[in-house]
Formats: C-alpha cells, structure tokens, sequence
C-alpha cells in the first residue's frame, strides 16, 4: 500500500486573510479603554488601527471623554458592573485572539476587567495610560495600586513610555537606554511577562523604544520627526501589538511590526488636517490614497 503524502499546511496571505483553501479566516482582538469624542486616541484609534491591520475589533468602554486635540473637557466613567457585562458579552460570543488595555479607570474599573480576565489564556497588551497629550490627567493615584497589583500579572506586555515607567516604579525617568533597560527589568519583576520602554518622551533626534523580555531584549530605533500630529500614539502602538498578536505573530514579531507600522502613520500624519492641537497619526496611511 503507497501512502499518501501529508497535505501541505495552505499557504496564507495576509492581506486577504484569506487560505489557498478558500476558508476565509477572521482574526479579532478586543480593545478596553476609554472613548475619545475626537477620535484620535482610545477605543477608536484602536479601531481604527485593528482596521488597518486586517483585525475585527471588539469594544468594552471604561471611560467617556469629551475631548478634541486641545484639551480633554470633561470625563465620565462607566460603571464596573456594565464593564465586567460588555467584556463577558464579547467573551461569550467572539473568538478572541488579543486584547489591549487602555485608560481603565478607578480602582473598581480595573478591579472590574482584571475580574474578567482572570482564567483567561490570551495575550494581553497593557497601555498604563496615566496623562493625555494635552496634558490632563487620566489616572489618579488611587488606581495606581491597583494597576500595580491587579492589571500588571495579566499584561504578556506592558507599553509604558518614560513618565509611566517613573511613576509605575516610583523612581526618576530613565534619562538612557541603560536606566530603560534597569526600569523594563524591575517592572518584569513587578509582574509583567514582558516590558516595552518607549523612547517618545526621550531627546535626542533619534527615538530608541526597548522591548525587555524576561530571556532578552530588543531595541528599535526610528528618527525622532518634528510633528504636532502625535495624538494617540501609544494607544496606537499597543492596539497593533495586540492586532498582530492576534493575527498568531509571536511577540517580538508583533512589536517590530507595529512599530513600523506606528513610524508609517506618524509620518503621515500632517498629510491629515484635523483640529488646531495635537493632530493624529494617520491610522490608514497604506489604505487612503488621494486621487
């Protein structure tokens, strides 16, 4: 008796998401963060960006805000009851591959998801997001704690920029990519699986971001660009991270590719005009072409 050679695993083509066999494949990842009413930040520039990158995008609202590029007017929370109902809603019905975590809240707000993720296997992107661009605060010290101690064991990554990094640590912003690397190492040993130190708030005319991981590390490098249009930048970044997760890359695939892809939409970004502060990225930069 011939035995039959094994079929070949279908190739896979990543902008149809698509197989060679025909079977249409639908990669989706859930975003948990607060609504920016100018729709440059937060659950819908991490829509926006599941979008781009071929993800469905499911939603849990923590927070809504009455915001524009200025300033952020006014915020209102949403209940830990109706959070911990709209992530089981998802969680009941959808194939979850990925979730990012933004603005959270309160203490009970992030009690409430961290509630809902537990017994939970599935990546998790943590955006420890503390201030807006404008300058506003998004997360008192009384969450702090709880971020510390609630949110960080569930976080596969935790993308904070410097300021966070200081603040989650309680110590002085790292000032180089050696004090980076000590701050991703300590914040690992608070809990994380693995540490993104963005280099955005840094000096310098290039950027150095610094992925510490529990075996290694990782730098990525990218020229620091002269631009007002950096609105939602780090919501940006960890949505891809987790779209691309998602989509089966392993983590450090999944960071190098949304950090290029973050590098594409900042350069895009002034080709934008919208409002008269800190601008967007431009989230579709590979799909919106003029003409």
């Amino acid at each position: 008796m011939i035995s039959q050679p094994k079929a070949a695993t279908p190739a896979y083509r990543p902008h149809a998401a698509r197989f060679d066999t025909g079977v249409v494949m639908t990669f989706l990842a859930l975003s948990i963060a607060g609504s920016d009413s100018g729709g440059g930040a937060g659950i819908q520039a991490d829509l926006k960006t599941f979008s781009a990158l071929g993800v469905y995008g499911a939603t849990a609202i923590t927070a809504i805000t009455a915001q524009n590029t200025r300033a952020v007017e006014r915020v209102e929370p949403v209940s830990p009851a109706m959070i911990r109902a709209q992530i089981a809603a998802v969680f009941d019905d959808l194939a979850i591959g990925a979730v990012k975590l933004g603005m959270l809240g309160g203490p009970d707000a992030i009690a409430a998801v961290a509630a809902e993720l537990d017994g939970r296997a599935i990546p998790v992107v943590l955006d420890p997001v503390m201030v807006a661009k404008s300058g506003d605060m998004l997360l008192r010290e009384a969450a702090m704690d709880a971020l510390r101690h609630l949110m960080l064991p569930h976080a596969t990554l935790l993308t904070p920029n410097l300021p966070e990094a200081a603040r989650l640590l309680g110590c002085a912003e790292a000032r180089d990519v050696a004090e980076m690397r000590r701050q991703g190492r300590a914040l690992i040993e608070m809990g994380a699986g693995a540490v993104l130190m963005k280099d955005g708030h840094g000096a310098g005319t290039e950027c150095r971001d610094l992925l510490v991981l529990p075996d290694g590390e990782e730098q990525l490098t990218a020229p620091r660009r002269e631009t007002h249009n950096t609105h939602g930048t780090g919501c940006t970044l960890s949505a891809a991270i987790a779209a691309l997760l998602a989509r089966g890359c392993d983590l450090p695939e999944a960071v190098r590719g949304a950090h290029r892809y973050l590098q594409g939409a900042i350069a895009a970004a002034d080709g934008l005009a919208v409002g008269h502060g800190h601008g967007p990225v431009h989230h579709f930069h590979e799909v919106w072409h003029d003409g």
